[in-house]
């Protein structure tokens, strides 16, 4: 049963059209600093109501507790590290983000792609997030046993390398706590749901919190 969820996880990364990047800005009179979120569909709220995404919640809970904070979320369904590499430079140019959320990869393990590519991507982006002087939250996946053993195990350790390298915070599995049951998705049986968005929240928020002190 979990190997077959986390196959249909899998095929939440796959492209959809119109994505979209928000931005929600700060209160007014303010020039709050900029989390931006660079995600595929787990953060682009694929198959949710506009607003109800972990990421938007993210920005609620910013707004309460953190206001000198806002969201940019930048992130499109379909997205592979390699899209992330072109998409990134022109991003931190324009909102000088504080930090950045990366939530990237699950597409290349999907599409099959080579892990040295990954994490030359991955480790090309932290570079560029810390060039940009920003602060780094790495957001981890994984992939189901029947990719192989070798595979399997690389892929999830390349988001704690990357973290270590770059001296970034890091989320083990943004999926934790909802991947092995079936109720925590939509009807499809692959997106989470809207109910399950807040421990997806959470999940980002321990690894987070710290770095907004």
């Amino acid at each position: 049963m979990i190997v077959r969820l986390f196959c249909l996880l899998l095929l939440a990364f796959a492209p959809l059209s119109g994505a979209h990047a928000q931005t929600a800005a700060g209160g007014p009179g303010s020039a709050p600093r900029a989390i931006l979120v660079m995600g595929d569909s787990l953060s682009a709220e694929y198959g949710l109501a506009r607003g109800t995404g972990w990421v938007a919640r993210l920005e609620e809970r910013l707004r309460r507790d953190h206001p000198q904070y806002r969201v940019v979320n930048a992130s499109v369904s379909g997205e592979t590290t390699s899209g992330g590499v072109n998409r990134l430079p022109p991003l931190l140019a324009e909102h000088r983000p504080a930090i950045v959320i990366l939530e990237l990869g699950g597409n290349d393990a999907l599409r099959g792609l080579s892990l040295d590519m990954t994490e030359r991507n991955l480790d090309a982006m932290a570079g560029m997030v810390r060039q940009a002087r920003a602060r780094l939250l790495v957001a981890g996946m994984q992939i189901p046993p029947n990719y192989g053993r070798a595979y399997t195990e690389r892929f999830r350790g390349l988001f704690a390398r990357t973290a270590q390298a770059h001296q970034a915070a890091l989320v083990p599995f943004l999926l934790e706590g909802i991947a092995e049951d079936r109720a925590n998705f939509q009807p499809d049986g692959i997106h989470p749901s809207e109910a399950a968005q807040p421990v997806l929240m959470e999940n980002v928020w321990k690894a987070l919190e710290p770095l907004l002190r």
